[in-house]
């Protein structure tokens, strides 16, 4: 079952165990969600808070939920549904995490693309990224121990990065304070529900049942698993607020179209090594969303159609592989031509409108499912947390398909 043949310990101190929630955040914490929070706080200022606060506090439940699943069954989320539920579900889980990763992979090269283009023109950045990323997914038999490892650091560069360039800012610390009493609930629109969706990112939550298993964690590693969990959104919530202040400070009323235009307008304001430092957090946070997000789709379709969902195994690995080619050629297609891929695009929001309830429904079920969970079924307060989550989801959801996928779709056919 785990990727690391080394047993677990519960006697060790907790900041030594954690691990999967690391992993967690570094997908969370991407181009989309640094270049969304920054244009959040370029236009609202500091008076969104709070929708962050809101967010993080419902990915860590779902991440604690998809750790308690994994320690106390000890299977694999995929099995768990085709026993329970049936193969369909499992199949139709897996190809819908798939697309949406690819999706989100999409994204992760066009913020690579960007970030490295702003110190070399190189239209192919993309391909080397990808091939790096090919050699981690399969050059390392104890593939978990590395990436952890690795998501450790990109961490510490995220949140040194972004503290720096933070700390120039000086940002008002009392319009910070009053930024988390919530506020402008009638115009919550895209830009928020953007910040909301690349916060609150159930694939990941629901992934984290994987790298609980990774990580070798049993029964007696429970309360570890949950302090994991916290960790986790509190890291999530420091680097999305300081990105958010950042740009409340220094960029208000700036135009922000891309992760670029939020380094160049930090250039002139902090000079050149602002930009630079900036420039590293970004590419931190774009490395590890690259290839986290890869295995997030890999691994669960894999699983889905029982090819296997540990690392040590083929099928995840080959499909992971597929996430990150579908990824690079739409970047490519889109770099070289210019014109996006409205078509993939729409198919993507479309698979999420199903994708995303279904999994923190199904995580939500499991979890309350008295064979599996015995005595570590949800309480009542975990439920209503988790409950209005879901039901959040599903406004997302509704919002995406009125909005983004309806209009696409009766333009095409007109």
């Amino acid at each position: 079952m785990s990727d690391n043949p080394a047993p677990s310990n519960s006697k060790r101190p907790w900041w030594k165990s954690i691990g999967p929630g690391l992993v967690t955040a570094c997908v969370v914490i991407g181009p989309g969600s640094i270049l969304t929070s920054s244009k959040v706080g370029s236009v609202d200022g500091y008076s969104k808070i709070w929708v962050v606060v809101l967010a993080v506090a419902f990915m860590m439940v779902y991440t604690a939920l998809a750790s308690k699943l994994a320690v106390v069954s000890q299977t694999s989320t995929g099995d768990l549904v085709r026993k329970h539920a049936g193969k369909w579900l499992a199949v139709l889980i897996g190809l819908g995490v798939f697309f949406i990763s690819a999706a989100f992979q999409f994204g992760n090269n066009l913020g690579v693309h960007s970030a490295l283009s702003a110190y070399a023109d190189f239209d192919y950045w993309v391909i080397i990224f990808n091939a790096i990323t090919l050699a981690f997914v399969f050059g390392f038999r104890n593939l978990y121990t590395v990436i952890e490892k690795l998501m450790t650091c990109f961490v510490a560069l995220m949140l040194i990065s972004f503290a720096i360039n933070l700390f120039f800012a000086k940002p008002d610390l009392g319009e910070m304070a009053s930024g988390l009493i919530p506020s402008g609930l009638t115009d919550i629109g895209l830009p928020l529900l953007g910040l909301v969706g690349t916060t609150f990112v159930i694939s990941a939550a629901y992934y984290q049942s994987y790298l609980v298993r990774f990580k070798g964690w049993q029964l007696k590693d429970l309360k570890t698993g949950m302090i994991d969990a916290r960790v986790s959104a509190i890291l999530m919530a420091l680097i999305t607020l300081m990105l958010m202040s950042t740009a409340a400070a220094v960029l208000r009323g700036k135009e922000l179209t891309s992760v670029s235009d939020v380094a160049n307008s930090l250039a002139p304001l902090f000079g050149e090594k602002g930009r630079i430092i900036f420039c590293l957090g970004l590419f931190s946070a774009a490395f590890s969303s690259f290839l986290v997000n890869s295995m997030i789709g890999g691994f669960i379709l894999s699983d889905g159609l029982n090819l296997g969902s540990t690392p040590n195994e083929k099928g995840p690995r080959i499909l992971t592989a597929a996430v990150l080619l579908v990824g690079m050629f739409v970047a490519l297609y889109v770099i070289k031509s210019g014109v996006k891929p409205v078509g993939a695009i729409v198919a993507a929001q479309a698979i999420t409108v199903i994708a995303a309830p279904l999994m923190a429904g199904t995580l939500l079920w499991l979890t309350n499912h008295k064979k599996i969970m015995g005595e570590h079924r949800n309480g009542l307060a975990i439920n209503l947390v988790a409950g209005i989550g879901f039901i959040l989801l599903v406004m997302m959801a509704y919002h995406t398909a009125v909005n983004k996928v309806l209009p696409a779709l009766q333009t095409s056919a007109s």
